[in-house]
């Protein structure tokens, strides 16, 4: 949520905020809040895709800092959109905005687009410092305040609406959250910060009653909006405030909208009685015969007001004190999902878009920086997307849609086919909200199941791995022996290159795909602290730097936007199986400086080869992933032998086919798996 112009106006005062030395202390994070901040104010790369390697190093930093105070976080996430629909259009907007400013950044101008792969590097490194979260049903905001009030600990986010929620412990804006500038002795670090709560903003009018502060968001507008007849309340408030005379704040007119109405709010002792003065103030300008119109006035006010009502205990402390998952209440069609998913939204491993698939049958796409004047790059993916939105309403009772593009031109018997072969009665629609030029569109996909998990009841979950491998590999269209030589963790980054390879338009060039692979190895390598310093500082030298005046390779950005729809996809899709192949560490797998570095290198006529040490295990991984992703770039025939069946005559002995052919490197693929164990834990080869 939001409260408009809020945030301004609190912090334009300095009584309303407090110095504070903050340690030794349990803290409840917005993880949203957290990431774009981190993100946005660090001058990350937003033009080339993203940097998520310096991005996992800056959350380090900052979960670093608030372990040496003894803070311990509590990271709670948004999860799907709000199943009452009150701030859809609010979403549609900031949707379409951001399609403008993905294209001003295309352009070399100004704008804000978080990469689409942020949010899955947060959730991975909090996963990784074992850092308790959870993802919320819908969005988080209640659930914060809620729990933030039973522990008795404060809020840090940038969301104005904790202006409005009565926090006991408080609330500390993200603005003020000085955490790289730490002080006090080895053993009394502390943040230093500012602290805002209730009482002061209320102390500052008077002692003003609390409860009416959510009567003052209301009216002003919060992202779910004000009520039609507000305006007309508002300007009836201000002549009010200004001609009441004496008193505190008499004779002058109010330093904003919001300080007129707290003026006008405070005279009041109750909210009852405030609502009240709503109704008769509505009455005399409506007439008698309009009372049952202002009478629902007061009605939706007081209905809007109870978003910031949290005297209940809070469902999720049982989460964070042994991982129990409480009633999900108004977003209960979640409960339809197994158990085992529901534990996965609630970790975070879900994403969104799974969410809202399943309780809304529509989804969001977000911008990225393209080529406005091509297709979406979404539009590379739409076949994984199918396939999860097919698994996900399987079995759910989902109705069918109506008027998509897939059934133009279809009468009823081919309508019924089709569904047929698609596993579903009649025809089930999403509808996907995504760019059309510089518009926002909303389009009709079809759900699709595939055919290899076709089993009642999305009982889909109980199948063997292999299984559930196998309807990974489906969608993907990929041959499993096209991945035998790849390091386990990084099938899913290979298949989904390959996958990319083919379904790209225009077709991604040679050069971006070497660049995009020895991206990869370069991640494989300082993961892992290998040797070869060198050729990771040769690699690291080869980037964008920030600032320069070169414009953005609007091409290769919009090759690379697809290839992270492609991923994107793809991550909730494995997910979605139970996770048949292990995900790989976005952090260190793309980095949008390095490979567009890269990809410049090679026009300028330079080979990617000069950069590897000759025999170098950088040299055979890069090998084996560039010829790994172009035999799955090849189509699969779906009715392929599943994982562990071969096929007498393929595969064996032909180059560039797998089996046991000779690498690029000079060594053979099970001589080069030997070496890759060198980039995998212990613990990988137990999985």
């Amino acid at each position: 949520m939001g409260v408009q112009g809020l945030t301004t106006y609190v912090e334009s005062n300095t009584n309303f905020l407090q110095d504070v030395r903050f340690r030794d202390s349990r803290l409840v994070i917005d993880g949203c809040s957290l990431y774009f901040r981190l993100y946005f104010n660090h001058g990350l790369d937003q033009q080339h895709g993203g940097d998520y390697d310096a991005f996992a190093c800056l959350l380090t930093q900052f979960l670093s800092a608030l372990a040496a105070c003894n803070i311990q976080p509590y990271v709670l996430l948004d999860g799907g959109m709000d199943p009452s629909d009150k701030k859809f259009p609010t979403l549609r907007q900031r949707l379409q905005s951001k399609i403008k400013e993905a294209d001003s950044l295309s352009h070399g101008r100004g704008g804000s687009v978080l990469p689409i792969l942020v949010r899955k590097v947060f959730v991975q490194v909090l996963v990784q410092r074992g850092i308790p979260l959870i993802q919320c049903p819908a969005e988080a905001d209640w659930d914060i305040a809620c729990l933030a009030r039973q522990w008795n600990c404060p809020v840090l986010t940038n969301d104005s609406d904790f202006y409005i929620f009565d926090l006991p412990a408080g609330y500390l804006p993200l603005r003020f959250f000085q955490w790289t500038n730490l002080n006090g002795k080895a053993s009394q670090r502390y943040v230093p910060s500012r602290c805002y709560t209730t009482n002061n903003l209320c102390r500052r009018f008077g002692g003003m009653n609390r409860e009416l502060l959510p009567l003052c968001a209301v009216l002003t507008g919060n992202d779910y909006g004000a009520p039609k007849e507000a305006e007309t309340l508002l300007a009836l408030i201000d002549g009010r405030a200004l001609g009441r005379g004496g008193g505190r704040g008499r004779g002058r007119a109010p330093a904003s909208r919001i300080e007129g109405i707290l003026n006008w709010l405070s005279s009041f002792p109750s909210v009852a009685e405030a609502l009240e003065e709503v109704s008769r103030l509505m009455d005399g300008e409506a007439g008698a015969g309009k009372r049952a119109q202002k009478c629902g006035l007061s009605a939706q006010l007081w209905a809007a007001m109870q978003e910031y009502n949290i005297k209940a205990q809070s469902s999720l402390a049982p989460w964070f004190s042994g991982g129990a998952l409480a009633p999900r209440g108004k977003t209960s069609a979640l409960a339809q999902l197994p158990e085992c998913l529901s534990l996965a939204a609630a970790q975070g491993q879900l994403p969104p878009l799974a969410l809202d698939a399943f309780v809304m049958q529509r989804v969001l796409l977000f911008p990225q920086v393209e080529n406005s004047k091509l297709a979406s790059s979404h539009c590379s993916s739409t076949a994984i997307r199918q396939a999860v939105y097919g698994i996900l309403l399987q079995g759910s009772g989902a109705q069918p849609g109506g008027g998509g593009r897939g059934q133009q031109g279809m009468n009823e018997a081919a309508k019924a086919a089709a569904a047929q072969s698609h596993g579903f009665s009649s025809p089930v629609f999403v509808e996907e909200y995504d760019r059309l030029d510089l518009n926002l569109k909303k389009n009709q996909v079809e759900a699709i199941i595939p055919r290899k998990s076709l089993l009642s009841d999305a009982c889909y979950i109980q199948a063997p791995p292999a299984v559930r491998l196998g309807v990974l590999f489906e969608v993907l269209a990929v041959k499993p022996s096209a991945l035998a030589p790849v390091p386990p963790h990084l099938q899913l980054a290979v298949a989904v290159t390959g996958f990319w390879l083919r379904e790209a338009a225009p077709r991604p060039p040679e050069p971006l795909l070497r660049a995009l692979v020895l991206g990869m190895v370069y991640g494989e390598l300082a993961l892992n602290n290998q040797p070869g310093q060198a050729f990771l500082s040769a690699l690291d030298h080869q980037r964008v730097r920030p600032g320069e005046r070169r414009g953005v390779d609007v091409g290769a950005a919009h090759c690379l936007s697809q290839w992270q729809s492609c991923l994107w996809s793809a991550l909730c899709l494995n997910q979605l199986l139970l996770s048949p192949l292990a995900e790989p560490d976005l952090s260190w797998l793309f980095s949008g400086t390095l490979v567009h570095g890269l990809l410049r290198f090679q026009k300028a006529g330079w080979a990617v080869e000069s950069l590897l040490p000759g025999g170098s295990l950088a040299g055979q991984l890069c090998s084996c992933l560039l010829g790994a992703v172009k035999a799955c770039s090849v189509k699969a025939d779906p009715s392929c032998p599943g994982p562990g069946k071969k096929k007498r005559g393929r595969g064996q002995g032909r180059r560039g086919r797998g089996g046991r052919r000779q690498s690029h490197g000079g060594g053979s693929v099970s001589e080069v798996n030997n070496r890759f164990a060198l980039l995998m834990s212990e613990e990988e080869y137990d999985d």
